[in-house]
Formats: C-alpha cells, sequence, structure tokens
C-alpha cells in the first residue's frame, strides 16, 4: 500500500492512526493537526450533502443525516473535484443502510433531490422547430421510425412512493397537506430557464418519457405507456413536452435528422 493510499485511508478513518513520517513547518504535533485537517475534510463533505439533500435530512433529522451521510463518507470517498455532483449514488446507499430502514421512501427522496443537482448542471440545448415535429408526426410513414430526444435535463423518477408530495411539503413551512407516503408516484424533473421545476406526471406519461430516453421511437414509446397506464394520452403526454420545451431532436429512421431550432 502507497503512501498516498495510506494518508487518503487514514483521513477517512478516525480509527486509524496518523500516517507515519508526517512533518509540520513549525515542529509541532503532526497527529493533532492531522486530526483537525481529518475532521475538517469530513466535516465539509458531510456539509456538501446536506446541501444536496435538505429534504433527506429534514425527513430523518439533522444527528440521523449527519450520520448517515458520515458513514456514505467513509466509504465512498469523492472521486472528482467537482464537488456539485458528490454523493451522486447517495440513494442507493441509503436503500441499504439498515439504520433508515424504518423510512422506506427516503432512498425516493434522494433520487429526486439528485436529479434536481443534475438537471440544474445539464448542458443547454434549443427546443426543436414545431413545424418539423409537426410534419413527422403527421406523415404515418415517418411516424413509424420517429424518435424523440429529450433536454438532458430530463429525470424522470418512478417511485414506489409518493416521492413528489413528500418532497412537496417539505417546500413551503406553512402548507403541510397530509401526506399518503405508500402511494406510488412519478416525477419530471428538468430545469426551466435557470430555475429547476418538479413536476408530477401520470404514470402513463412518465413510461412514455423514459422509454423516449431509451432510444425508443414514439410508437414503441405509446405502447410501453398504454400497457403500464389504460388511460394514457399520447396527444396530451407530447403536448407537455412541447410546452415545457424539452424535445430538442428528433431522428427518423436510422438517419440523425436534428432540428435544434
Amino acid at each position: 500500500m502507497n503512501s498516498q493510499t495510506v494518508f487518503a485511508n487514514a483521513l477517512l478513518n478516525a480509527e486509524l492512526p496518523c500516517p507515519s513520517g508526517l512533518k509540520t513547518w513549525n515542529g509541532s504535533d503532526p497527529t493533532m493537526r492531522f486530526a483537525v485537517y481529518r475532521n475538517n475534510v469530513m466535516v465539509s463533505l458531510i456539509d456538501a450533502l446536506a446541501d444536496t439533500y435538505p429534504v433527506v435530512q429534514e425527513l430523518v433529522g439533522e444527528e440521523f443525516f449527519r450520520a448517515m451521510a458520515r458513514a456514505f463518507a467513509q466509504a465512498k470517498p469523492p472521486r472528482s473535484r467537482i464537488m456539485a455532483f458528490y454523493g451522486h449514488d447517495f440513494a442507493e446507499f441509503v436503500a441499504s443502510f439498515p439504520p433508515a430502514a424504518s423510512v422506506p421512501y427516503l432512498a425516493d427522496v434522494a433520487r429526486l433531490e439528485m436529479a434536481r443537482v443534475l438537471a440544474y448542471h445539464a448542458a443547454d440545448v434549443a427546443s426543436i422547430d414545431l413545424q418539423a415535429l409537426a410534419a413527422a408526426l403527421a406523415d404515418p410513414e415517418t411516424l413509424v421510425s420517429l424518435r424523440l430526444m429529450l433536454h438532458p435535463s430530463v429525470h424522470v423518477i418512478n417511485a414506489t412512493f409518493a416521492v413528489f408530495s413528500i418532497w412537496a411539503a417539505h417546500q413551503d413551512a406553512t402548507r403541510t397537506p397530509p401526506v399518503d407516503p405508500d402511494v406510488a408516484q412519478a416525477v419530471l424533473v428538468f430545469r426551466n430557464g435557470l430555475d429547476v421545476d418538479t413536476l408530477e406526471l401520470a404514470a402513463g406519461t412518465a413510461q412514455f418519457a423514459s422509454a423516449l430516453q431509451t432510444g425508443q421511437t414514439v410508437l414503441e414509446a405509446a405502447g410501453v405507456a398504454s400497457s403500464d397506464d389504460p388511460e394514457f394520452d399520447l396527444s396530451h403526454a407530447l403536448a407537455l413536452l412541447l410546452r415545457w420545451q424539452l424535445i430538442t431532436h428528433l431522428t427518423i429512421g436510422r438517419e440523425h435528422h436534428e432540428h435544434p431550432h
């Protein structure tokens, strides 16, 4: 094990001793200086997670959250200097964290909160030209192989629990409507200008958008949505995506025809 690995392991685990060979510029005890540095690093990582997951913290309380975040930081140290995305896999950790089992919807809320971070930092892409899309939808031969690309900021969350209602209840302290957490909800997250929007979706619309993101044709995606939700309305789903300018390109057949304007 090289010296960098030893240093990194000791930095994240307070039970490990101060690495040997450390020296200070003023001759002070390196063990004490390292302990202070270790504490500052861990606190910074926990604070970063708290900034990304404020609702998760509110749901379990600050003490529990910081203990859980510390366990995550020890198991999943940063791999990048870009701290905005640190904790992108926190939801998976929460789902497998035994002490959090009593709050089964916690991981879904974490997924929503990370989706909002990713949406905020996603690339800017112009929406599609409406005339080009209308022409493609109106041509039966084109429609068979028509694929639509959604904006990079779009994230669809098909949750087992009432993740949207739980999240929304924590956005306005003056409004706390009753929430049944066991009601499954689908959520659409995307950036609208400089703001990130979060909307509840019908199950079929969520399946349709998710299928489009996997590269399925419009008709294939509509079939998936209809099988999941008999009340799925293709026109309504397309109107919603167009209203928020979330369709950016289209592909016809094997050729890629981009219409960003």
